[in-house]
Parts: structure tokens; C-alpha cells; sequence
């Protein structure tokens, strides 16, 4: 039997709902051949990686083996880094898989395709700012963000100390007050009580000093101004010194420096300003848009080749009046939902229909302490401003939302229930 071959590449949350959507109606009777490409081995919803940068989340609990989860979902799964593309033969290559110590684990690969996917989201951007790749982490993945949390343990651990103190106060320089920033400088504060409480260390909040440096007027440039005044005063009564309107010039290994010359001493240095596309989009010979983004169709194929078809953060779909797709989850999620029926279509020699993106509103999850955002009401497009702890409710579905699109309703509610079983046996935040 003739099976079409469906390469999806890239295992983020959009990723993921679409093979497991084309693998549990198509892969598992037979009517095609659906392959998962991640470099890899694990997901983790990309959202929470603040929350597994500080510790709240252990990501070893609640990441998904892409192996596993492919088997029980009728799909397969290749682990690898898309390399390159030859579009006349319908053939992606695959670099080879090191190890740690540069050994090379699987050789270099090519496999052929009917119809590719490419959903490979986006990554930070640094805008050529000197000293940032030296001198910064990132949040990009659950490995970038494992490694800040190691260092801002070995961090709080060395400041227990006084004579090894930098700083009258442990230091943390956050560049980037979109959703990524002002999540992580909430956590933070919450990741300091939890340490003291669990005695790792004597300090607490009163010795975290949190800078968050925002180019833009305001924190969340891209909310409507009630959210940011709300998020504002919140991050500031817990203690972040919120700086907009402020540029950095270049990152030292100690300090951030400013456009008007000014330096903050820091400890720790995250940069969270601004995302692109992956650059090895560069490679592929696929129009490019701002950030590197691939130009696409309304029905979210390649302007080049309609037979690759591009959604999440790293495509640029085009809208009825005339805006692009914002790099946002939610749209990622909305694109999966329609890219899985446009590939069935496609299939039956069906019309292919055009995305359209509706702004379902926002979520700004502010530790344990609160949530706040809006929630957009109906064709009105009229916003309901929600905090305290019904946004926190709201926010935390969003989550258990995306587990039940990869797992199903009775392994969510198996999840869930464990979950509250872990708050009584284990930790609230990942200790080692």
C-alpha cells in the first residue's frame, strides 16, 4: 500500500498536537506514514520553562518521552537536527547526534518526504548585543533553562556565605520585559522563599535583588495597558526594580550596561528580549520574512513549495487585514488545529481553507502569588480583565489543556490527580 509519508520537524506544543492528531487518525490505520524529527528526546511545554529555571517545575517529572509517546499515539519518531533540504526529490537531511563528549551516537540521515512540516518555533534574539551569548542565560530549552537553575543555586548557596558576597544583595539583571521576563522575575522571588523555608539557604527575599531592563515604554509592550499597569505595580510591590525605556549597549560578566551609560551590578544575567526563527531557516531556501520567519500562504504552506507547510513561531502567515500572525502560543495551538485538517484535506485532494488567527486574550502567571490578564469575550472582541486567583485558574487550564490534546481526557485526569498526591510527598521546588 502506497502510505503518503508526513514529516513533521519540531516537537514543541504545536508539534506534538499535530502528530499525535494525524498519528492517532491516520498512523494508526495504516492510511499514512507520520514522523516526529526533534533534536531532543523529551517535551516540555515550552511556557513553564521559566518555571523549571527556578526550580518549581521538575522537569523530569513532567516532560514526555517523544519515544514513548509516539509509540502509544501511532506515529514514529526520529531523533535529529534538520540540516538541510533538497525540495526537488522531496528529501530533508538530518546532522549526525553527538553525545557529550562529541562522540557521534546516530550517522548524518536523509529521509524522504510526501508532505513536510516545519514547526520549529523560535529562539532568543540578541540583536548582535556584545557580551550577551558570553554572559547570559537563556530560556529557549528545558537544557538552557536546567543550566540557570543550577547556577542560581550554586549562586544562593555561595552568597550563605558573606565573605563571598559580590553584592550587599544577590543580583539577577532580567533583559526583556515580555511574558518570558516578567514570569521569571515573579518566580524568582518565590524560588528564594522556598529555599530559606527548606533551610538550602539563609537568605530569603529581602536579600534577591531583581532588575528587569525593558527598551519599551512599558513591561509587556504587546498587552493592553491595563495588564501592564496591573502586572507593573505587582512585580514592584514584590520587590523588582522595573527599568523601561532603557536600552542595553552590552552584557559584561558582572554587569549590564546601559545606553545612558548607567551599570547594574549583577550575579546572574537572562536575556529574554525579543525571539527570531531558527538560522538555519537560512538554509533551506525558503523565503524569509522579519526574523528569519518563512514566508507562507494563508493555508500555511511555503510560498516557494506547496507541498512544505510552515505554523508556529517560525512562519509568517499573512491576515485578511493585512497583519501577520503574532509569535504567540495560543496561535501555535490555533494553526495546529487547522494545519490538521488542511493535511487531511490535502490528502483526499480536498480545498485547503486559510488560517485565521483569533486573540483569545492574555495570561501573565505571577508565581504562587497571582495571575493576571484578560480573556477575549465572543466575535465582540471585547476583553474580561481577570486576576487573583481565578486567572490563576485560568492559566493553569491553559496547561492541563495542552495535556489533554497529547494524552487524552483519562490520562490527563490520572495526571492530575498525581499531581496533587506529589504536593503532599515531594518538595515544591527541585532542590538538586
Amino acid at each position: 500500500m502506497d502510505r503518503k509519508r508526513i514529516m513533521v520537524v519540531g516537537g514543541g506544543a504545536g508539534g506534538l498536537g499535530l502528530v499525535t492528531r494525524l498519528g492517532r487518525r491516520l498512523g494508526r490505520r495504516g492510511k499514512a506514514e507520520i514522523t516526529l524529527i526533534d533534536r531532543n528526546t523529551t517535551h516540555i511545554w515550552k511556557p513553564l520553562l521559566h518555571e523549571v529555571a527556578t526550580g518549581a517545575l521538575d522537569s523530569s517529572i513532567d516532560e514526555i518521552s517523544y519515544q514513548s509517546h509516539a509509540q502509544l499515539n501511532g506515529y514514529r519518531f526520529q531523533r535529529g537536527t534538520l540540516e538541510g533540504l533538497d525540495r526537488d526529490t522531496r528529501q530533508l537531511r538530518l546532522a549526525p547526534v553527538l553525545d557529550d563528549h562529541g562522540q557521534e551516537v546516530l550517522p548524518a540521515r536523509t529521509l524522504d518526504y510526501d508532505l513536510l512540516v516545519l514547526a520549529l518555533g523560535s529562539v532568543s534574539n540578541d540583536f548582535g548585543t556584545p557580551g550577551v551569548s558570553e554572559h547570559c542565560h537563556f530560556l529557549d530549552s528545558p537544557a538552557q533553562a536546567e543550566a540557570f537553575r543550577h547556577d542560581m543555586l550554586n549562586t544562593f548557596l555561595r552568597y550563605s556565605d558573606p565573605e563571598r558576597r559580590q553584592h550587599p544583595r544577590l543580583t539577577v539583571g532580567i533583559v526583556g520585559a515580555g511574558a518570558t521576563g516578567v514570569e521569571l522575575s515573579a518566580e524568582l522571588y518565590d524560588a528564594s522563599r522556598m529555599l530559606h523555608s527548606y533551610g538550602f539557604t539563609e537568605m530569603d527575599s529581602r536579600h534577591l535583588e531583581v532588575h528587569l531592563i525593558e527598551a519599551a515604554p512599558d513591561v509587556l509592550p504587546a498587552l493592553p495597558e491595563r495588564i501592564r499597569g496591573a502586572v507593573r505595580t505587582e512585580l514592584e510591590r514584590l520587590g523588582v526594580q522595573v527599568h523601561t525605556g532603557t536600552r542595553v549597549v552590552c552584557l559584561e560578566q558582572n554587569a549590564i550596561v546601559t545606553a545612558d551609560e548607567a551599570r547594574i551590578e549583577t550575579d546572574l544575567n537572562v536575556w529574554a528580549a525579543g525571539i527570531k526563527a531558527p538560522d538555519m531557516l537560512r538554509e533551506l531556501g525558503l523565503t524569509l520574512e522579519r526574523n528569519q520567519r518563512i514566508k507562507v500562504e494563508p493555508t500555511l504552506q511555503s510560498v516557494d513549495d506547496p507541498n512544505i507547510f510552515v505554523f508556529g513561531d517560525c512562519a509568517s502567515c499573512p491576515q485578511p487585514d493585512g497583519s501577520v500572525v503574532p509569535p504567540r502560543a495560543q496561535a501555535a495551538h490555533q494553526q495546529a488545529q487547522r494545519l490538521y485538517k488542511n493535511l487531511l484535506a490535502r490528502l483526499d485532494n480536498g480545498t485547503l481553507k486559510p488560517f485565521r488567527y483569533r486573540d483569545r486574550g492574555s495570561l501573565i502567571s505571577l508565581a504562587h502569588f497571582e495571575a493576571i490578564g484578560s480573556l477575549m469575550r465572543g466575535a465582540s472582541a471585547r476583553s474580561l480583565f481577570i486576576e487573583g486567583r481565578l486567572a490563576k485558574l485560568f492559566y493553569v487550564s491553559l496547561y492541563r489543556m495542552h495535556q489533554r490534546a497529547i494524552h487524552g481526557t483519562a490520562k490527563t485526569a490520572l495526571i492530575l490527580f498525581s499531581d496533587g498526591l506529589n504536593r503532599f510527598i515531594r518538595p515544591r521546588m527541585k532542590l538538586h
